[in-house]
């Protein structure tokens, strides 16, 4: 097959795309033709030369740049499908299955996936609907909690929820009242702890607001919950086999956990900071509250429609042992220190094998969507 992998992008998690995307390209199977569509932080997609393929194949650290050719500027044809789905200056472009290996805004929030369908070409990893839902962490916590599914206490602020006379003062008084302190102030739609802050008084609180907001114009206020951070990989398609029960189709490997050694798990702890964190896989946690975890993850990905792949992360509350699910990552990392990979590797997936499976559950899903009736 020819598998196209998509990388770079225009969120705050550009480079670590192009770090992930190299990871995976090296354990995509030698027996499928690969192809590289880089897009640029300000949008442009460009075809990358084999060179680039050929360089990341040798060096295993090393990660993608991205070659501006214009006469490679690559544009894409709706309902062109899998024999003609991109052009590249006069070049057609044929494509079995695309590998976007695109993190946060523009790449992991349904833009993308919605493109896809447009083109009708199958991808891999969730579908628009689930990769909207997921990406905005007020909408995933409305829907956790409708299918019973414990999540964080917190609360949804709008910038127009500031514009009123007494709006900004009005949210710091709920937040102390509801909440208390410690909180953690997160964007909805942004990824890799871009924007978020631990707050630890009301000083804090004020500063942490603003940074929020610099990144959406919605964000969410949560309890900061004195926490074990525990992260759980899941595989599958739950809408593809008719004949069970959607978790039950679901695989979870894991969970690990994330021992910090910031203030909490930021930006530089996951990527600058080689040190940053101890990733212990397994968890060091009893037999049942893993299986906890591990029916937990499968229930949140069922109930959210999630297809193909996703990290789904918690918290276990150290001072009364509740099991909290934080937020779910529907294209998660795959740098050398991801957790993702390496709890599947942990539980018997290998990277290579992985890649597989995520093609093969991609064109799987996309066979059987195909079989729906569009029109009369």
């Amino acid at each position: 097959m020819t598998v196209t992998v998509i990388y770079g992008g225009k969120s705050g998690e550009h480079e670590i795309s192009l770090v992930s995307a190299a990871a995976v390209t090296r354990n995509i199977d030698s027996k499928n033709t690969v192809q590289l569509i880089a897009i640029t932080k300000d949008g442009r997609w460009f075809l990358q030369p084999q060179s680039e393929f050929e360089r990341i194949k040798v060096d295993s650290k090393a990660s993608f740049k991205i070659i501006e050719d214009e006469s490679q500027e690559v544009s894409v044809i709706p309902g062109g499908g899998s024999k003609r789905t991109f052009r590249a200056g006069s070049k057609i472009l044929s494509s079995d299955v695309i590998f976007p290996v695109l993190h946060g805004p523009f790449g992991e929030d349904g833009t993308i996936q919605g493109l896809f369908e447009m083109v009708d070409v199958p991808y891999v990893g969730c579908t628009t609907l689930g990769s909207a839902i997921t990406m905005d962490k007020e909408k995933t916590k409305v829907a956790l909690a409708q299918a019973g599914i414990p999540v964080v206490p917190g609360i949804c602020v709008r910038r127009s929820d500031l514009a009123t006379a007494n709006g900004y003062d009005t949210i710091l008084e709920r937040a102390q009242k509801e909440l208390g302190f410690p909180l953690f102030v997160k964007p909805c739609a942004a990824g890799s702890s871009d924007g978020a802050t631990l707050a630890k008084d009301l000083a804090h609180l004020n500063g942490a607001i603003i940074e929020a907001f610099l990144w959406d114009d919605k964000i969410l206020i949560e309890k900061a919950v004195n926490a074990r951070e525990i992260e759980c990989s899941v595989t599958g398609n739950p809408t593809i086999d008719d004949d069970s029960c959607p978790a039950e189709k679901l695989t979870a490997y894991g969970p690990g956990e994330i021992a910090p050694k910031h203030d909490f798990y930021d930006y530089d702890a996951k990527y600058n900071d080689p040190d940053g964190a101890d990733l212990l896989i397994p968890a060091n946690l009893p037999e049942e509250k893993l299986e906890e975890v591990r029916t937990l993850a499968k229930k949140a990905f069922a109930a959210l429609d999630l297809a193909g792949l996703s990290r789904v992360d918690f918290f276990i509350d150290k001072d009364t042992n509740k099991l909290y699910l934080n937020e779910i990552n529907t294209m998660p990392g795959f740098t050398q220190i991801s957790m993702f990979p390496k709890m599947c590797e942990a539980f018997g997936l290998d990277f290579t094998n992985l890649t597989n499976l995520l093609i093969d559950e991609a064109i799987a899903r996309f066979k059987k969507t195909r079989n729906l009736q569009t029109s009369r």
